[in-house]
């Protein structure tokens, strides 16, 4: 009914069922997951009624489980990104349409679970509703105002172009090349990483 794919590694089918509506998936090295797709198999539309989807949550060791996102027949796949640092699920659209549900999760050692829950679909809509929510909430500080970039692209600039500064009886002079440079090295930052001014470190 189910499958799972974690990248670089086989299609997994082999989902052990907890109760008539609840099954996992054993993740060995769950560090070494990127990414987690996770599948109806084509025999779901014959099990799986319409009026039902399955939430997917993960537990990583001595964790507890966390939800990723949802598949139904109408989504019936969608790619989890598994990042090194903590933090919750979010999504995003995909070129194809489908929602591509990004995960920033703490990975440890150990042995993952891929819980899927097969629920009727009010509760799963309401459910990815609230978790969509919470990074609304957590992502509504937006960037940084305008003043704290401009101090920010200073403290740049007067860091780069005071190792070139030189004495004089006028005070310390900058060479105007040294300020191209500058510009050149900082546009190129820019492309690079986009937010780099926005992080407090910068």
């Amino acid at each position: 009914m189910f499958g799972a794919i974690c990248a670089g590694r086989a299609v997994q089918t082999n989902i052990q069922a907890v109760s008539d509506t609840q099954f996992i998936f054993h993740l060995p090295s769950p560090s070494t997951i990127n990414h987690l797709v996770v599948f109806l198999l084509p025999e779901a539309a014959a099990l799986l009624p319409p009026t039902h989807g399955a939430t997917v949550h993960i537990q990583f060791p001595n964790k507890p489980f966390q939800l990723l996102g949802a598949i139904s027949l109408s989504k019936p796949s969608a790619i989890f990104r598994l990042r090194s640092t903590a933090g919750a699920a979010q999504g995003t659209e995909g070129a194809d349409g489908m929602m591509d549900d990004a995960a920033a999760l703490a990975v440890g050692d150990g042995e993952a679970i891929l819980g899927i829950s097969v629920e009727p679909l009010e509760s799963v809509q309401a459910q990815v509703a609230a978790l969509e929510g919470a990074l609304v909430v957590k992502s509504s500080t937006g960037p940084p105002p305008t003043t704290v970039l401009a101090r920010r692209i200073i403290k740049n600039a007067f860091n780069f172009l005071s190792s070139f500064a030189t004495g004089s009886a006028s005070g310390d002079v900058v060479p105007l090349k040294s300020f191209q440079d500058w510009w050149v090295k900082f546009e190129k930052k820019i492309e690079y990483d986009p937010t780099f001014l926005e992080r407090d470190d910068e």
